[in-house]
């Protein structure tokens, strides 16, 4: 049954501040660190005391720069900055410096890929820099509201999309996307919960078929994919449900509370003209060379799309591998060092998202703290694939101690363990020959139909061989006496 809500489509855009990981701030020599104790990564310039300058951070630069060449922008040649004016307690200059109406990157797209297999290009307005504010902490005093001006002076990169959201899951998906790009590129951590990438959501809804957007309303600074996806969901109804009341949508900056579900307003939304947007008077233009953008092009990774295209047309994995590979850097990194050590890529696959992946999920480390070597894993799947050792082997005996002594080699410590499989034809033929003279009825029940028997057979065969039978040529072997 169809409902008001089918009437209508939602509209969205989504506006990304990615804190960039630069060693100071974005114009001074402030340490920019997270973590710090309060109000102590600060200085005359990130106070803005009258008689101080600030300074261009040319990483800042280098880093809009890779991100622009990851989403396919145009990168702007001449860079002008310009004061946003505005207050907030936390922000001591009572100015933001940013870009106007040179911002670094313009267009570009990301593209999405949804649980339903679709794809979908998300196209990008602009990416510009700026610095991000100070916090304002209202947590921690009953009575008084507690700022920490570390943050201020933190290079950010907005990027800013184009309206082409229709629902919450593309939303969730794009920003997904879009961490999983910033830490490939190694500009920004993505830890949203650290709040060093934030997200503002420009929502709205018109009736189905219509040409004009909507009045917006824009949800700042959510720190959850997550939260994210519910105050679309709960902002579309909302509209709709005014709309449908015959009210109007007022333009407004509201808030998400992640326990009621629910935004709130904060303030009528500023325009432009609010800001008062003027040239930066204490910085020059920098400009950006085709020779700089070159030799930035020249350090670039492989993206994730890259490598998914890769492992899927190449290397012959099947999409579900390649996406769980792909999902972080460390993790793909990992696997790109292993491939080439190996041929049998299946193999490697299975690997590092089997008993790796379990691994570090069972003792909650990253991947880079793995003492167990690519190389470790390459000779463990070599000797699988000579039968001179189980999967089950490597991965239940082998794979821990060489993670306990690292400085072994896989068939050094097989060796130790006695554990390489038995593959002489010769002595698996009279261990098997042994068995069934042990159970004449079995074999007779074996050949009468009972095939499960084979299942004895083979344990009994691997116990008179201390459990190093090779199981294949064992099962085969078996097959041959019993069929004769």
């Amino acid at each position: 049954m169809s409902s008001i809500y089918d009437k209508y489509e939602t509209v969205v855009g989504l506006e990304v501040h990615a804190q960039l990981l630069t060693a100071t701030k974005a114009y001074s020599n402030d340490l920019n660190e997270y973590g710090g104790l309060p109000n102590t990564n600060v200085s005359a310039i990130t106070l803005g005391l009258p008689g101080t300058l600030p300074m261009h951070n040319a990483k800042v630069m280098e880093y809009a720069v890779r991100l622009g060449l990851a989403v396919n922008a145009t990168i702007r040649e001449e860079n002008q900055y310009a004061r946003k004016n505005y207050f907030y307690a936390d922000l001591p200059k009572g100015y933001q410096i940013t870009q106007d109406t040179t911002p670094v990157c313009n267009g570009g797209y990301i593209t999405i890929k949804l649980p339903n297999g679709t794809e979908k290009n998300i196209n990008l307005t602009r990416i510009h820099w700026e610095e991000d504010a100070g916090k304002s902490i209202h947590d921690q005093d009953p009575f008084d509201t507690l700022i920490d001006l570390n943050r201020a002076g933190t290079p950010l990169l907005e990027i800013v999309t184009e309206p082409d959201f229709s629902s919450s899951e593309e939303a969730y998906v794009y920003l997904n996307e879009v961490r999983k790009l910033l830490r490939y590129i190694g500009i920004c951590d993505g830890n949203m919960e650290e709040g060093s990438m934030r997200c503002d959501a420009n929502i709205s809804v018109r009736l189905k078929g219509a040409e004009k957007l909507g009045r917006r309303t824009e949800v700042k600074n959510m720190n959850s994919m997550r939260n994210v996806q519910r105050a679309i969901d709960f902002e579309v109804k909302r509209q709709i449900d005014v709309l449908e009341a015959g009210g109007t949508i007022s333009q407004d900056t509201r808030g998400f509370d992640p326990v009621t579900g629910e935004t709130t307003m904060q303030r009528s939304k500023e325009t432009a003209n609010d800001y008062r947007y003027f040239p930066e008077p204490d910085l020059p233009p920098v400009f950006i060379t085709q020779d700089y953008i070159a030799s930035i092009k020249a350090t670039m990774p492989l993206l994730p799309n890259q490598l998914f295209d890769k492992y899927v047309h190449e290397l012959k994995l099947p999409e579900y591998d390649a996406n769980v590979i792909i999902e972080r850097k460390e993790f793909a990194m990992y696997f790109e060092q292993l491939i080439l050590l190996t041929t049998n890529y299946k193999a490697a696959s299975n690997w590092v998202m089997g008993p790796v992946k379990s691994y570090l999920n069972e003792y909650a480390i990253d991947i880079d703290k793995l003492t167990l070597t690519p190389q470790h894993i390459a000779d463990m799947i070599a000797m699988t694939d000579a039968n001179k050792i189980n999967f089950n082997i490597a991965n239940q005996q082998i794979m821990p101690a060489l993670i306990a002594t690292p400085s072994k080699t896989a068939l050094q410590v097989a060796t130790e363990l006695n554990v390489i499989q038995e593959s002489n034809a010769d002595l698996l033929s009279e261990l098997v020959t042994k068995v069934l003279a042990q159970y004449p009825e079995k074999v007779a029940e074996y050949k009468a139909g009972k095939m499960g028997l084979l299942g004895l057979f083979m344990g009994e065969v691997m116990k008179l061989s201390g459990g190093k039978a090779d199981p294949k040529l064992t099962t085969q072997l078996l097959k041959q006496q019993l069929d004769n």
